[in-house]
C-alpha cells in the first residue's frame, strides 16, 4: 500500500468508531492543552518577575546593609551588621567615576491628612536623584528639589492614588499637608507607575531624606539605590562601593551589594527550572493519553480481528499491518494535539482577561514540544496493539478466534 492509501485507511478506521476515536481525542487534547497552561503559567511569572526588577531603574545596585554571608536563621540570611547605612555612607559614594546617581532610601508609616480626610501610607524618604534611578514621572508639578541632602524642605510629592483620595478633583499643588507631627507643601503628584516589588508607587508621598529621618527620629538608611554609569560599569562600580564602606566602616564588610542582573538570573534560573518542572508534571497527562490510546487501540485489534484477517489472507504483510495501526494512532494524536491548541488558545485568553496585569505568554517551543510529544506518545504507546495485530494468523482472523 502506498503512503496515501494507509492515511485513507487509518482516517476510514478512525471514523468507523465515533464514540473510541472521542474518547482517544478528547484526552490527548486535555494533556497537550495542560502542558501549553502550565508552561504559559511558568513563563509568565518569570516575565512578571522581570519586569518588576526592571521597573526599578537600568543599571542598578541596592546596598543593604548586613555582611552577604548567611547565618541559618530565617530569612533575610544576613549576617548582623555593627554600623548602620547613614546619610554620609550614601553621599560618599559618588567619589568613585563609575557611579552616575546615588539615591539613600529611608522608609516608614504615618498617617497623612488633608482638612477631614487622612490616610495611613508609607513615606519615602529620598533625594531628587530617585526620580532618574526609578524612572519615575509626574503627573503633576515637580519632584522633591535637589540641593543638601543632610538639610531636608519641608516638601513632598504624592502618588497620584493618595492624591484623588485626599484631594478629589482638586489641585494639590501648593497644599499644605499634615504628615504624622510635621507639616508638608505639596509640590507634585507622581505619574501611574503600578506596582514595583510589592511597593505601590500610586499610595506613597516621597519626602526630602533628612525631612523623613526627623519624621522618623532615626539616623540611619533602609537601602541605598546606587546607579552605575552603564551595563559595563556595574563590576567598576560594586567594587567601588564595598571600598568604600569599608573605608568608612573602619575595615568591616558589613554591607551586601546586589545588582540588578544578578537578582534577574536567579529568578531566570528558578522560574525556567519551574516551567520545565511544571510541563513534565503536565506530561503526565500526555502519559495517561497514550496509556488510553494502547488499551482502546487493543480493544480495536479484537473488534477489528476480521479485518486484520483479510488484509493478511490477500498478501497484506505483518509489516504493512503494523504500519495501519501505527498511523492510526499518529492520526489520532495530532488531532488530539490540534484540538489541544484550541483548547490551550481559549485557556490562555480567559487567564489574560482574568488576570490583565500577568503577562500569560505561550513560548514558541512549549507549541512544538506539546505537539511532538504527543505524537510521540501515540506512536510508543501505539506499538504494542499494531504489533499485536501484525502477528494474528490470518486463518484464526477470519475465523474470530
Amino acid at each position: 500500500m502506498k503512503t496515501e492509501d494507509v492515511i485513507q485507511f487509518s482516517i476510514r478506521a478512525t471514523l468507523g468508531y465515533p464514540t473510541r476515536t472521542l474518547l482517544m481525542i478528547l484526552a490527548m487534547s486535555i494533556g497537550v492543552a495542560s502542558v501549553i497552561l502550565l508552561t504559559a503559567l511558568g513563563e509568565g511569572a518569570r516575565r512578571y518577575v522581570t519586569r518588576e526588577f526592571s521597573s526599578l531603574g537600568t543599571n542598578l545596585l541596592i546596598v543593604l546593609p548586613g555582611r552577604s554571608e548567611t547565618t541559618g536563621g530565617h530569612p533575610p540570611l544576613v549576617g548582623g551588621t555593627p554600623r548602620d547605612l547613614t546619610l554620609e555612607d550614601a553621599l560618599s559614594l559618588t567619589r568613585s567615576s563609575a557611579i552616575r546617581r546615588v539615591a539613600p532610601i529611608t522608609v516608614g508609616s504615618a498617617p497623612v491628612s488633608w482638612k477631614y480626610r487622612d490616610r495611613e501610607v508609607t513615606i519615602l524618604g529620598s533625594t531628587s536623584e530617585l526620580f532618574e534611578i526609578r524612572d519615575l514621572s509626574m503627573a503633576q508639578g515637580r519632584f522633591i528639589p535637589s540641593g543638601d541632602p543632610t538639610r531636608g524642605a519641608a516638601v513632598c510629592v504624592m502618588g497620584y492614588r493618595l492624591k484623588k483620595e485626599l484631594f478629589g478633583n482638586q489641585s494639590p499643588l501648593g497644599e499644605w499637608t499634615r504628615i504624622g507631627d510635621r507639616r508638608f507643601r505639596v509640590v507634585g503628584v507622581l505619574a501611574k507607575k503600578g506596582q514595583s516589588l510589592g511597593l505601590d508607587m500610586g499610595d506613597v508621598v516621597v519626602a526630602p531624606v533628612a525631612s523623613a529621618q526627623a519624621l522618623f527620629n532615626t539616623s540611619t538608611l533602609f537601602r541605598i539605590l546606587v546607579q552605575a554609569n552603564s551595563r559595563d560599569a556595574i563590576p567598576k562600580a560594586k567594587k567601588a562601593i564595598l571600598g568604600i564602606i569599608r573605608e568608612r566602616h573602619e575595615g568591616e564588610d558589613d554591607i551586601t551589594v546586589v545588582t540588578q542582573d544578578a537578582m534577574l538570573s536567579i529568578f531566570d534560573r528558578i522560574f525556567t527550572a519551574l516551567t520545565l518542572s511544571v510541563a513534565g508534571i503536565a506530561g503526565i497527562s500526555l502519559a495517561v493519553a497514550g496509556i488510553l490510546i494502547m488499551n482502546v487501540m487493543l480493544i480495536a485489534v479484537s473488534q477489528r480481528t476480521t479485518e486484520i484477517g483479510l488484509l493478511k489472507a490477500i498478501g497484506a504483510p505483518g509489516r504493512q499491518i503494523l504500519r495501519l495501526f501505527l498511523a492510526e494512532s499518529a492520526i489520532l494524536s495530532l488531532i488530539g494535539a490540534a484540538f489541544g491548541l484550541i483548547l490551550a488558545f481559549f485557556g490562555t485568553w480567559a487567564l489574560a482577561r482574568a488576570f490583565p496585569s500577568f503577562p500569560i505568554t505561550v513560548p514558541v517551543w512549549a507549541l512544538g514540544a506539546a505537539v511532538g510529544v504527543s505524537l510521540l506518545t501515540g506512536l510508543v504507546f501505539g506499538v504494542l496493539p499494531a504489533r499485536r495485530a501484525a502477528k494474528l494468523d490470518p486463518a484464526q482472523a477470519l475465523s474470530r478466534r
